[in-house]
């Protein structure tokens, strides 16, 4: 359908959002916000969301889903409340604990007089055995159905916008190899959702009257294998034709550590991911179109999709990532604290005559493409070390070539802090027998500046004191390098006139 009008609007509703540091939850509080709904977030960490633009006009609640109590007490006057809330961790109890979470935020819910609850589940069969994540999205879905509170939720399967896991997935698989060997599951049907329609359904459902409580289908009602959506993309991204080569094994969690080599979904990621596509994923019915009719200029075909996050990847207007959301970590304790433990410190500084505003334009642009100014070839091989047990990896990248925010991703590190201007403290997600952290900050100096850089390791026994040993070598090469190069790099840009911090991008590492 094509065509429709936009449905008629009603008076502006109270929303609670959970998820608000997620890749999905980012990108809807400020759609709500533009619908003219008041907007609460509710967040376990409010360092995660201050750089963000909304944050001003909402609602900030510091809370866990695992305390009702709190969880009833932000619900006070909510009409709708959006779980957007699942984790991709495992382990035993993974899925009971996900149901009890639910559970809580759905008799809060109750309790508080909350008017619906919209869910984003998963796209799947019913006559199949599901993997883990599915069964427990499933699980979660359920829950708020069951409950007295009338619930929507939606299914949907793989989003496809810039950032998101499904389309990292996509891109780096095919960009890596013209000719992959793949297990059955790419000959499966998928029916893929561009993120902007997502968002639109989740908007609208805010406005919703009437009773309804069900699960309603969504997808761009074109379907593809997943092969067939490898090869789209390579069209669409000007790639040469890739063959894929579908073997009669599934071999999912053989896929799964290749998915975590090649592209820059960890392997705690990749495994569920790929597990959710050992079935089809198409839509059985199309029944929403009877509440929430499609978008004026219809559904966003798949290759439409891919071209739109292509784009916004290419000129830096990426808004959220599927690395956003994080894991929380006890934050850099302050020197004074620091008594006491035992800490490696491996601390750097170098004097230039060039401005600090220049220097920070690098520090504050490091990482991605940009690199880290030093022997790019030992930064790789420690990224594939760690991509091999586990770990993030160099894969992930950044969200905006020149800006950073709390929160945010930068390549195996996450930003902790930023002083705009001064200071800039990256915690590592790293695997590494211990805490790491590392800090680079800039300060006026006569007439020039003082680049400081600060290596800080919290070793965890034995392992972590020999494990700070054995890349004290590496060190020595990499950190004196990495500052002359910073500061080298600065002046390139005093020298090419650009005086304004983040007027334009940082030259990349040599």
């Amino acid at each position: 359908m094509t065509g429709t009008t936009e449905p008629p609007r009603t008076e502006p509703r109270t929303v609670l959002v959970t998820g608000a540091t997620g890749y999905i939850g980012g990108r809807l509080v400020p759609r709500l916000l533009e619908a003219g709904h008041t907007v609460k977030v509710l967040v376990r960490t409010p360092a995660k969301i201050a750089g963000v633009p909304w944050l001003k006009d909402v609602e900030v609640v510091q809370s866990s889903l695992d305390d009702g109590g709190a969880l009833r007490d932000a619900l006070a006057g909510v009409d709708v409340l959006y779980y957007l809330v699942h984790s991709m961790a495992a382990g035993a109890g993974f899925e009971a604990k996900e149901k009890t979470m639910a559970q809580t935020a759905a008799d809060a819910a109750a309790e508080a007089g909350v008017s619906r609850i919209v869910y984003l589940g998963g796209l799947h069969p019913s006559d199949v055995e599901l993997s883990t994540h599915m069964r427990s999205r499933e699980a979660v879905g359920k829950v708020f159905l069951d409950s007295p509170v009338d619930a929507v939720v939606f299914q949907a399967g793989v989003v496809i916008g810039s950032g998101s896991a499904s389309f990292e997935m996509i891109r780096h698989l095919s960009e890596t190899l013209p000719l992959m060997p793949a297990p059955s599951w790419v000959r499966n049907r998928i029916e893929a959702i561009a993120v902007r329609d997502v968002l639109y359904y989740l908007v609208r459902a805010a406005s919703l009257t009437g009773h309804i409580n069900r699960t309603f289908d969504i997808g761009c009602r074109q379907v593809l294998t997943y092969a067939g959506m490898m090869k789209e993309y390579a069209a669409e991204a000007g790639l040469p034709y890739r063959v894929v080569l579908a073997l009669p094994v599934p071999a999912p969690k053989l896929a799964g550590l290749w998915v975590a080599l090649t592209t820059p979904i960890p392997l705690s990621m990749s495994l569920p991911l790929v597990q959710s596509l050992q079935h089809d994923a198409v839509s059985r019915e199309h029944d929403i179109d009877s509440i929430i009719p499609v978008p004026e200029d219809g559904l966003t075909p798949y290759r439409r999709a891919v071209a739109l996050a292509l784009g916004k990847e290419r000129d830096g207007q990426v808004e959220t990532t599927w690395a956003s959301a994080g894991v929380d970590a006890d934050p850099l304790p302050s020197d004074p604290e620091w008594a006491g433990h035992k800490v490696f410190v491996d601390e750097r500084t170098f004097h230039g005559d060039v401005d600090p505003a220049h220097v920070w334009t690098v520090i504050e642009g490091i990482g991605g493409r940009n690199g880290w100014y030093s022997l790019p070839l030992a930064w790789r091989v420690r990224g594939w070390l760690d991509k091999l047990t586990g770990g993030a990896g160099l894969l992930r990248g950044r969200r905006h070539p020149g800006n950073l925010a709390p929160g945010e991703v930068v390549d195996w590190w996450r930003v902790e802090r930023i002083d705009r201007g001064k200071l800039l403290r990256l915690r590592a997600e790293m695997r590494a027998p211990g805490r790491a952290w590392l800090e680079l900050s800039v300060e006026p100096d006569g007439g020039g500046s003082r680049y400081r850089q600060r290596a800080i390791f919290f070793p965890k026994g034995l392992s972590g004191r020999l494990y700070w040993l054995a890349v004290l070598p590496f060190h020595s090469l990499i950190f004196p390098a990495m500052a002359r190069n910073i500061t080298t790099a600065a002046r390139k840009i005093a020298d090419a006139g650009r005086t304004t911090a983040g007027s334009s991008n940082p030259p990349a590492a040599p």
